[in-house]
């Protein structure tokens, strides 16, 4: 999954993006409201990781911007404001939660994946598909009971597919949700990812999870 944090201190950004490396998040940060809004605006994200006290333009301004322009990405604000006005006006404005500062990077992490969910068809954190178990709070895989063990970006990967499970996913798409903003695109990473991960989830099983559209990209399901 891929994250915009939108902080302009950098403790915390820093603090926040690496509590989000270490859980298998690519991540993309600006301390500036006007190019976080220009990035939110240009890329497609998961969710956003919003600010209210920010340089150029504030936090409000541009949650009512992106949602002014028809995107949907779920919005986390942060802010020190912990007063009920600003937090009833940054939901007016189409935050989808609130967050106030100082907090606990466990309660993040769990607001994140509630946000998440929500988008998905999933409302825990346990997704099962097939006999493919994936427990998105404790980052744990399991195929027929057997635990599989996966790299941070596998683990990612094969989130992507999970909560997407019966759709077509361009390489475009899956590199814009998986790998952040220095992902070179005409690498052949993607596919080689995808080799890696059948080789712990499909291989050894009867039913493959992974299928090719040829031309295409991929689709996670059933045949």
């Amino acid at each position: 999954m891929r994250i915009l944090i939108i902080e302009d201190d950098d403790k915390i950004a820093n603090a926040i993006s690496r509590g989000l490396t270490d859980q298998h998040y690519s991540v993309d940060m600006t301390d500036d409201g006007s190019e976080g809004e220009f990035m939110a605006k240009t890329n497609d994200y998961d969710l956003i990781i919003l600010d209210i006290m920010l340089p150029k333009r504030n936090g409000f301004d541009v949650c009512k911007s992106i949602r002014n322009e028809g995107i949907l990405t779920p919005i986390l604000m942060l802010t020190a404001l912990d007063s009920v006005d600003n937090k009833i006006k940054g939901l007016d404005f189409g935050a989808d939660d609130y967050l106030t500062k100082p907090f606990h990077l466990g309660e993040l992490l769990a607001r994140i994946r509630s946000l998440v969910r929500r988008q998905s068809e999933s409302k825990t954190s346990v997704i099962i598909i097939h006999d493919l178990e994936m427990d998105t709070a404790n980052r744990e895989v399991k195929r027929a009971g057997k635990k599989i063990n996966l790299s941070s970006k596998e683990f990612a990967l094969l989130e992507y597919f999970i909560l997407n499970k019966n759709k077509v996913l361009t390489r475009q798409m899956i590199t814009e949700h998986v790998w952040d903003m220095n992902f070179d695109p005409q690498s052949n990473v993607i596919d080689s990812f995808v080799r890696f991960l059948r080789a712990k989830i499909d291989k050894d099983f009867d039913q493959a999870l992974i299928q090719t559209i040829r031309g295409v990209g991929y689709k996670f399901g059933i045949q």
